[in-house]
């Protein structure tokens, strides 16, 4: 029996549209329940209860469940349980798809719709349109001829001749384009096959036959292309980086990735430079909540220039074996000095010359009170530098405890063997103990903290300096106390400045250290160095960094800090402080014996202040002034503006007479640097440092960004002094960077998003793609 529906004479206004839900007209879908899909209620029993969504969501049919079919059109035909026509306007749906068309044909026993004519689907979030679709409905799969789609969860778009879908997350795209422009037509770029296979559940598009495509012109081509559909990780190749290099030439390296799980990850690259050989190198990284670890290994068979091969090898591991206890491993070796500056593939340009490299692997533990690490170190060096002690191995403890009966107290215990390569250097063991203990009183508006330590350290020396006396103890130990007080007054007060509200806050300081000399001529230099002078080592007990030289003190610091707060936001917007140390008596333990006549009965003063006008202007400014020799001994100057996205300027001048880093030489250097828009989409980029005393440009970088919707182009020239020649003149090293971003797709660099990051303080790239969107937003 058959049963015809025709609205040919119904009023105009009723036949715009028959909505067939009823049972008899779909009978294989005549028992699914509406309400079994409906959104839960929301208890609105307390106004407070009352929810808004940021958007529809898609709910999940329960178990067992069968989705209700709509039909939707200015006419309808059908077959009680066996077919239908739906013509003029016609809509198909049923739960998560939509089929609309000039007619449909749907049999129910096939469960198969056929859509001729301005077709538009949506299954499973992807969207068609074409001029006709075949569509088993329950399995979703079926074809469309000539078709565009679009990804919601994605964002990619494209067209075809035809588009076969395999099921609900599997499609096969027939002589295509793909792209992730956010565009109707004319993508600036896209990729162009004979075929995608795309997986939408995994992420996944293959291409085979594929070019792609930048504002029209093909600039890659490759019979296999594996790409991802959004930002996710997967194995496969990458697009090739290309760069240039006045040290290696003109590199080309083309990475492959291995995701082997979430977790782990591979990274082959083989890179062809053209002064240099063909260099491959292997990055292996994984990591999980107890561990973290990063190993590569780069390797150039044959180095044209120096006829020989070359490598570098880099492992650090970090571990938690839980219950307070860890462990590390640091290992860096090259083959040669001057490996890094000429072929090293990473992120960094060398300010100088790397001449060491750590290796080092360790123990660690952490609770409570105490904290541990046993640790073995030693460094790969050569000729033309200074070997540093390596400890073989050292073991260090800390105790510590707060508040108990009012007191803090602690020790540091440390037990070293140090060993190094250069020849008639002193060798040994030492053993230090720091106990101490201290009593903080502090009360609003004051502090007061009294504080006794103790230094011990017992050595045993297998050899000697040969520069010393020959009759040198080979063991001996050092004993020096050492007492401090440190007090301070915090007073406050409201005024108004600017018809703005102000909190000035005066903070007057005072801290005393004593010390007893030992004569400490005879202990070799292990692992200590001279600090320098700043605010933070002036109020500190020590003169030197390490443990063996303790200096010896009679000596008050002094310091005054004022600042002005805004009483509304809470920031500072003015700083000032002054400080000076004053000594009752000559300091007679000193790192360089000749500097004992230069010593005074004051330290210079350290002046320093710092300002925030706005939101966008800030400046910080230091001076040390020698009273003695009326002489400014170090100064620093800087500020930073940033009145806008991507609009920042900084300059900073650093000065300074004698740096003990740097063989007291001096320091005159001014660095500039910003990122300045041109145009709405067009901003450079530039960083200068200039050595004043030399007249030299130290190193800079001048560049310039394009950004696009949908892609951005940057390119960049950096130069540098990291090395030196064989008569000890700068060599300046030299190159470009370039990068092509086609945004949702891939991007084509050589490092140059994060040099532009790493020179630029306050730097900000431009925004990336956004989001796509749900497919509810413009829900049909």
């Amino acid at each position: 029996m058959s049963s015809v529906l025709n609205l040919r004479h119904v009023p105009r206004l009723i036949r715009t549209a028959a909505l067939l839900a009823v049972p008899g007209f779909f009978s294989a879908l005549s028992h699914a329940q509406l309400i079994n899909i409906s959104t839960p209620p929301t208890q609105l029993d307390v106004p407070r209860e009352l929810r808004i969504a940021p958007q529809l969501e898609k709910h999940t049919l329960p178990s067992g469940a069968l989705p209700t079919m709509f039909g939707l059109s200015e006419m309808a035909r059908g077959t009680v349980g066996h077919d239908s026509l739906l013509e003029g306007n016609a809509e198909l749906r049923r739960y998560m798809s939509v089929i609309k068309a000039d007619s449909i044909y749907y049999n129910a026993e096939a469960d198969l719709a056929e859509a001729f004519g301005n077709v538009h689907i949506i299954n499973n979030d992807n969207e068609f349109s074409g001029s006709d679709a075949h569509l088993k409905i329950g399995s979703s799969t079926g074809y469309i001829m000539k078709p565009k789609y679009y990804f919601y969860l994605t964002g990619g778009s494209g067209s075809a001749d035809k588009i076969d879908i395999i099921d609900d997350t599997h499609l096969v795209v027939h002589h295509g384009t793909y792209t992730a422009c956010p565009c109707d037509s004319d993508p600036d770029w896209y990729v162009k096959a004979t075929r995608f296979s795309i997986d939408i559940k995994t992420d996944l598009c293959i291409a085979r036959n594929s070019v792609l495509f930048f504002q029209g012109v093909p600039i890659f081509a490759s019979p296999w292309l594996l790409f991802s559909l959004s930002k996710n990780r997967h194995s496969g190749f990458t697009i090739p980086h290309v760069s240039i290099n006045s040290r290696a030439g003109i590199m080309i390296s083309m990475p492959y990735s291995f995701n082997i799980t979430p977790d782990y990850d591979l990274v082959l690259t083989p890179c062809i430079m053209s002064q240099r050989g063909v260099l491959i190198a292997s990055n292996f990284h994984y990591s999980s909540p107890a561990y973290s670890s990063n190993f590569l290994v780069e390797y150039l068979p044959h180095d044209y220039i120096m006829n020989t091969s070359r490598y570098n090898v880099f492992f650090n591991h970090i571990q938690n074996f839980g219950n307070g206890f860890g462990g590390y491993i640091y290992y860096n070796r090259v083959s040669d000095k001057t490996y890094l500056e000429d072929l090293a593939l990473s992120n960094s340009f060398l300010l100088r010359a790397q001449i060491l490299y750590q290796q080092e692997v360790g123990l660690t533990y952490n609770s409570g009170p105490w904290s541990t690490f046993l640790r073995w170190q030693n460094w790969q060096t050569f000729r033309s530098s200074i070997a540093p002690y390596g400890r073989v191995p050292q073991i260090n403890m800390k105790y510590s405890r707060y508040n108990i009966g009012g007191l803090d107290f602690g020790a540091e215990v440390d037990a070293t063997c140090f060993l190094v390569n250069t020849t008639g250097a002193a060798e040994g063991a030492r053993f230090v103990l720091n106990p101490y203990v201290l009593y903080p009183i502090v009360r609003p508006g004051y502090f007061f903290t009294p504080k006794i330590q103790w230094h011990f350290a017992l050595y045993d020396l297998s050899t000697t300096d040969v520069n010393t006396d020959s009759s040198q103890l080979k063991s001996f130990n050092i004993n020096i106390p050492t007492l401090s007080l440190d007090s301070g007054l915090i007073l406050n007060r409201s005024l108004r400045l600017f018809s703005r509200d102000y909190i000035q806050t005066l903070e007057p300081r005072l801290y005393y250290v004593y010390t007893p000399y030992r004569n400490q001529q005879f202990v070799p230099f292990f692992d200590t160095a001279e600090a320098d002078f700043s605010l933070t080592q002036i109020f500190t007990e020590r003169g030197f960094i390490g443990n063996d030289r303790i200096a010896d003190a009679n000596r008050l610091t002094a310091a005054l800090t004022s600042c002005f707060i805004d009483a509304e936001s809470g920031e500072k917007r003015a700083c000032f402080v002054i400080a000076q140390q004053y000594f009752f008596r000559n300091q007679r333990v000193v790192f360089t014996p000749s500097r004992l006549a230069a010593q005074t009965p004051h330290s210079d003063v350290i002046v320093g202040s710092s300002f925030k006008i706005g939101d966008s202007f800030s400046t910080e400014q230091s001076f040390q002034y020698s009273q003695s020799t009326n002489r400014l001994m170090q100064t620093t100057l800087g500020f930073s503006w940033k009145p806008a996205e991507r609009r920042v300027l900084n300059a900073r001048y650093w000065y300074t007479r004698s740096n003990t880093q740097l063989s007291y030489e001096p320091i005159n250097q001014l660095v500039v640097s910003a990122q300045w828009p041109f145009t709405n989409r067009l901003y450079g980029v530039a960083r200068v440092n200039y050595d004043i005393i030399q007249n030299r440009l130290i190193d800079a970088l001048t560049g310039f960004k394009y950004d696009a919707k949908c892609w951005s182009l940057g390119i960049g020239l950096q130069k540098c002094i990291n090395s030196t020649n064989i008569s000890n003149q700068a060599f300046p090293g030299v190159r470009i960077l370039a990068q092509l971003q086609l945004k949702g797709f891939s991007t084509i660099e050589n490092k140059l998003e994060s040099q532009f990051r790493t020179n630029i303080p306050g730097y900000e790239p431009a925004p990336s793609l956004s989001a796509p969107q749900s497919r509810f937003i413009d829900y049909q």
